[in-house]
């Protein structure tokens, strides 16, 4: 394969820089993003930026596809150093992973799971970055079950009408998932981004300081709920 072009090296190098400018902006002024303000700091005039981000929609998809693929990237690592058998031990590791990362990324983490961006609609370019942290934690009820070591969840738990919901998620998503067993997986999914919301926004600060050990509790409790041995 040829080497890139020095265009195309310069055009990326200019695309990271324009990033790297983004993301500062963003710990400053939140996903208030302004291609005027970001051109301003790096000495452009406004409608050079354009040539790489026709739009402010299109640098914060970029913005957001970059976060997920760095989330993913720790909690999947995190995963797969851990003995594929000890359950527990993954489930720890990937929640502790996300929390990590969100503690040294504060504004790409709110940009993720805070308050929707007005006028913003993420394109389908985001659904699959996206879905790389709950495939993970996924994977591992997945692998629990084939070996063995997993007891699925009584459907009956479940009303009608969210059976159905979730047996179509499973079918498109996660062949093989018990319908139970999936709606208890979301539950400890949807519980581990609440505590790092809840402690990213400051929500449990003054009552709660021992944070690490809180969230391990509460991680630990995801794992009864689901049955992790």
């Amino acid at each position: 394969m040829s080497a890139p072009s020095i265009r195309a090296r310069v055009r990326a190098e200019m695309i990271a820089e324009i990033k790297a400018v983004a993301r500062r902006h963003l710990a400053t002024d939140g996903a208030n993003l302004s291609l005027r303000a970001v051109s301003r700091d790096m000495g452009m005039v406004s409608s050079a930026i354009y040539r790489y981000f026709p739009s402010r929609d299109e640098l914060l998809t970029a913005l957001i596809i970059e976060a997920y693929d760095a989330l993913g990237d720790a909690v999947e690592a995190a995963d797969a150093a851990v003995d594929r058998n000890d359950l527990r031990g993954r489930w720890h590791a990937a929640c502790r992973a996300a929390r990590d990362w969100a503690l040294t990324h504060p504004a790409e983490y709110a940009l993720l799971y805070g308050s929707p961006v007005p006028g913003y609609a993420a394109p389908d370019d985001t659904i699959g970055p996206a879905q790389r942290p709950p495939l993970t934690l996924v994977g591992v009820l997945r692998d629990g079950l084939a070996a063995g070591l997993l007891t699925p969840t009584p459907a009956d738990e479940l009303a009608a009408p969210l059976r159905e919901d979730l047996t179509e998620l499973a079918d498109a998503f996660f062949p093989e998932l018990p319908e139970a067993l999936l709606a208890r997986g979301m539950a400890g999914w949807t519980q581990l981004f609440g505590l790092i919301s809840f402690e990213l926004f400051g929500r449990i600060n003054r009552s709660l300081p021992h944070r690490d050990a809180y969230f391990d509790h509460q991680v630990g409790l995801m794992a009864d709920l689901i049955g992790l041995p």
